[in-house]
């Protein structure tokens, strides 16, 4: 594996993921340090939950600081042009279905190198692509995007997917990769247009009583 391409895709995916973040904190009022913080958490925080898990230790936000200086340059600028990039959701969504895409495909890779088997290598790509944003919406007391939005954590299981299928051919690494992160965000994108969603499961809601069993 080419580590520099492998680099290059992921401070890719730090930059607009960091804007998510970034954004988020500034519709969320925060104040300069809440916008920086967010775009941190969202621009390394996948990855440094996913190589603990893999035990890739040191982890690459502390081994490779320009992880961590990008994502607080991204929150600064998000912070002092906000009225410029806060009123354009809808780029702000396309760059996140883009990071969702590139995270996907870096952390299989990263799962893969790690020599974890097929599940493990899905998950680790789930993880370094979600697991920032939950982090997030904690923070921000919200409920997780990945439990209610139209095939986020979805599409990036199928990514993971993709990407051990086509791991198993001999094309190029650098196609499989592009590929693996065209085919997650172009799941994305096709979801939020048509409002695709997993379905929900219908329940009667009463009172906290009705609810008590124990």
């Amino acid at each position: 594996m080419d580590s520099t391409l492998l680099f290059a895709f992921d401070i890719f995916g730090t930059i607009v993921f960091a804007i998510t973040g970034a954004v988020r904190g500034v519709r969320h009022r925060l104040d300069f340090l809440g916008v920086v913080v967010l775009a941190c958490t969202v621009g390394v925080g996948g990855g440094i939950f996913r190589d603990l898990l893999l035990g890739a230790t040191p982890v690459a936000a502390y081994e490779h600081e320009s992880y961590l200086l990008v994502s607080i340059a991204i929150g600064a600028v998000v912070f002092f042009l906000a009225p410029q990039v806060v009123g354009r959701w809808r780029l702000v969504a396309l760059g996140d279905a883009i990071g969702l895409g590139v995270f996907t495909a870096l952390g299989a890779a990263k799962g893969m190198l790690y020599g974890v088997g097929p599940i493990g290598i899905i998950l680790s790509g789930v993880f370094s692509a979600v697991a920032g944003g939950v982090i997030r919406d904690v923070m921000v007391r919200e409920i997780p995007v990945v439990l209610t939005s139209d095939f986020y954590a979805t599409a990036s299981l199928i990514g993971g997917g993709v990407f051990l299928i086509l791991s198993g051919t001999s094309l190029p690494f650098a196609l499989i990769i592009t590929l693996t992160a065209c085919t997650v965000t172009a799941i994305r994108l096709l979801a939020m247009k048509f409002k695709i969603h997993l379905p929900i499961a219908k329940s009667w809601l009463g009172s906290d009583d009705d609810m008590d069993v124990g």
